[in-house]
Order: C-alpha cells, then sequence, then structure tokens
C-alpha cells in the first residue's frame, strides 16, 4: 500500500513560514529547458546530477541536500520512492506533503470535499461537516498541471455536488485543459433531482464523461437504511431519470455487502425493468475502511456466501443487454460465469494479495484484496488457482 500522505523529513524555510499549501509538478528530468524549471520542482533520488534553476527541490534519501538553497529545499522519506516524473504534490504548511497525481497510475481521483448529505454504513470517506472548499480550489489548480495524454481521471468525495453549480464550473475547466482525458465521477445523485441542475450538466457537454450512482436496493426502505437518509432512493432514482433524459453517461453502483447481497437479484430485476437505460452496472466488494470497520458486524458477509446471487444478478443484467462489471472481488470466489465481466479493479495504491495467493496461477488476472482487508480480515474460502 502507498502513503498518500505523511510528513516530510525537512521542510523548507519557504514553507514552514507559509500558511499556504504549494502545489509542485515534478520533473526528473535534469536536461529539461531552462526557461520551464521554474514551473517544476527537480525530484531527486541520488547527488549525481542536481541541476540549477527549479522552482523548488524534493530529495529522496539517496540524494544530498548540499549545495542547494535550504529556503527552496524539502527532504523526503524513503516513504515516497514512489514519486516520479509528471507527479503532482502538495507541500502543506507544518511540514506534510500530499500525493495528488501520478502519471504513470491509471487510477487518479482528485477529492473534491469530505462534506456528504449521506452517512453510509460502509462509507470509505466518512463526512466531516466542515468548510473544505479549499479542496475544490485546489483542484481547479491540479487541472491546469495534469498531463494533457493522461488518460482518465475521477472526482470523488464526499459529495461533489455540495458545491452547486461551481462544481459544474469545475466539469468545464477540466474539459477545456483536458479535452481528451476521460472523467468519471462519484455523486449519490440526488441533486440531479433538479431537472435544471441536470439539464446544465448537461450542457457542459463535456466529450467522455461518466457519472457513478450508487443503488443499493429495489426496495426503497433498504437503500434509505443504508445511506441513512430518508427520502434518498426516490431523489436518486429521480436524478438518474432526468440525467439520462438529457443523454448522459450513468453507472449505477452497488456495494454488496450483508444489508444488500439478499436482494442483489431484485435489485437486478428492478434496474433491468425500470433503468434498462444506463450504461453500465458495477457490482463492488466491500472495503472494510471508514464507516465500514466500525459496522462491520452489519456489513461483512464472505462473498463465497453471495456468489450465486451474484452469478444470477449477472445473468440478469447481461440478458437485458446491460453492460455489467464486477469490482473488488477475489477471482477465486465467483462462479466462472462471472469471468467475462469480472474486473481487475482495486486503485494501485491501496491493493494487495493474501499468502494465500502466492502459489495461484492466476494471480496477474485478479484483483485481490483492498489493503484494509488484509489488515482486517477477510475471507477464509481463498482457494489459489493450482
Amino acid at each position: 500500500m502507498l502513503m498518500l500522505s505523511g510528513r516530510v523529513v525537512r521542510k523548507s524555510d519557504i514553507v514552514s513560514d507559509s500558511n499556504e499549501p504549494s502545489l509542485f509538478s515534478l520533473s526528473t528530468n535534469a536536461n529539461l529547458p531552462p526557461p520551464l524549471r521554474d514551473k517544476k520542482a527537480y525530484l531527486a533520488r541520488d547527488s549525481s546530477h542536481i541541476p540549477s534553476g527549479f522552482k523548488h527541490y524534493f530529495l529522496l534519501p539517496g540524494a544530498s541536500p548540499e549545495g542547494l538553497p535550504a529556503e527552496k529545499t524539502t527532504l523526503l522519506g524513503s516513504e515516497f520512492d514512489y514519486f516520479g516524473d509528471g507527479d503532482i504534490v502538495n507541500l502543506m504548511p507544518g511540514g506534510r506533503i500530499r500525493s495528488l497525481f501520478r502519471a504513470n497510475s491509471s487510477h487518479n481521483s482528485i477529492l473534491l470535499t469530505e462534506q456528504c448529505n449521506h452517512y453510509c454504513l460502509m462509507c470509505s470517506q466518512p463526512p466531516k461537516n466542515v468548510d473544505d472548499s479549499w479542496l475544490l480550489a485546489e483542484a481547479f489548480e491540479v487541472i491546469k498541471m495534469i498531463p494533457r495524454e493522461t488518460k482518465e481521471i475521477g472526482f470523488t468525495g464526499g459529495e461533489p455536488t455540495i458545491y452547486g453549480y461551481e462544481f459544474l464550473k469545475l466539469l468545464q475547466h477540466t474539459k477545456s485543459w483536458l479535452p481528451q482525458t476521460s472523467l468519471h465521477v462519484l455523486s449519490n445523485g440526488r441533486a440531479f433531482a433538479d431537472e435544471a441542475y441536470s439539464k446544465a450538466y448537461a450542457e457542459v457537454q463535456h466529450p467522455d464523461l461518466m457519472i457513478g450512482i450508487p443503488i443499493y436496493s429495489a426496495d426503497a426502505s433498504i437503500h434509505d437504511y443504508v445511506v441513512q437518509s430518508k427520502g434518498a432512493f426516490d431523489e436518486t432514482v429521480r436524478g438518474v431519470l432526468n440525467l439520462k433524459r438529457f443523454g448522459q453517461r450513468v453507472e449505477i453502483r452497488v456495494v454488496i455487502h450483508k444489508q444488500t447481497c439478499e436482494g442483489l437479484i431484485e435489485l437486478a430485476s428492478f434496474i433491468s425493468r425500470n433503468l434498462l437505460f444506463v450504461d453500465q452496472v458495477a457490482l463492488m466488494g466491500l472495503e472494510h475502511i471508514g464507516f465500514a470497520r466500525a459496522n462491520i458486524d452489519t456489513l461483512w458477509v464472505d462473498p463465497i456466501e453471495y456468489k450465486d446471487q451474484l452469478s444470477e444478478a449477472v445473468k440478469i443484467l447481461t440478458s437485458y443487454g446491460i453492460r455489467t462489471a464486477v469490482y473488488n472481488h477475489p477471482l477465486c470466489l465467483i462462479n466462472s460465469d462471472v469471468f467475462p465481466v469480472y474486473v481487475k479493479s482495486i486503485s494501485d495504491w491501496k491493493n494487495e494479495y493474501a499468502k494465500e495467493c502466492d502459489p495461484c496461477r492466476r494471480k496477474s488476472e485478479c484483483g485481490g484484496f483492498f489493503s484494509s482487508g488484509i489488515r482486517n480480515g477477510y475471507s477464509q474460502s481463498i482457494t489459489p488457482f493450482l
């Protein structure tokens, strides 16, 4: 598991004297033309040749700060050895650093807020009632620094639509700066029950945008219980209908756990009858982090126990021509009839494998586990393919 944030070994004087975070795009190119260097931070792994003229210097343990200006130099621990060319980091007051974008990763999501109007039982990013609009401002700046050739990024929260029309401005901004980059947004969908807001979202006319919206049950009361918000089911469904009315791409996301697995087949039938026009349905395993850990007795069920329901749900959805994907499950805990829609999906920075997986000949095809699952307990039904 990669550490995406932590403390630096030594912070620069400039950053320590400032109350404002500093965004840096990293470069490992010692031959970068001098006119471009003052817009980049140089990342050094050793001291063989550290060029002059860069906006800032980040030194990994193999590099020496000798001869570099202290006010522009930050020392990093070995836990940040994964930093690379094109990455974007935020050096914050107090000597903390956050990884915001990794150029060599296909799993880049930008956190826009920790505020939310849901309180989901299994939320991996528990909501906070704070003004964190600085995250939205940061996102506007990060977008301008992301390499133009980036294939895909995501926006997540909390609930991004908490910002109302400011969030739509971010979508337009992203379209302008990254016109060829696919964009995936995670939202509970309730804001789109407002037809005017859905229309404004559509008017951004992003060429490659999909929004992932959760529906956890065909029974409104169960969905509302899972998200801890009365009336959520009705507003979410109206939001999906409005988005599709305006021709927008929508993915339905279903996290499978003890509260949702028994109704999985009924939910697949509900979607097939009533939301046939959605662009994808993602059936997802549980991540053991955030509220899921606190509610583990209410949520945990071994995936082996619902594998037949999962197979039937996939069968129903695909028989109606709905694109279906199964995420966040070890390959050995699903039936073979699900293999055609299986996706190796867990983000690389929080993906691990159990010791039982070592001899498996299909390990390279398998999504494995969330790191939190390895730490906090996982299925004892793991059976490596030999």
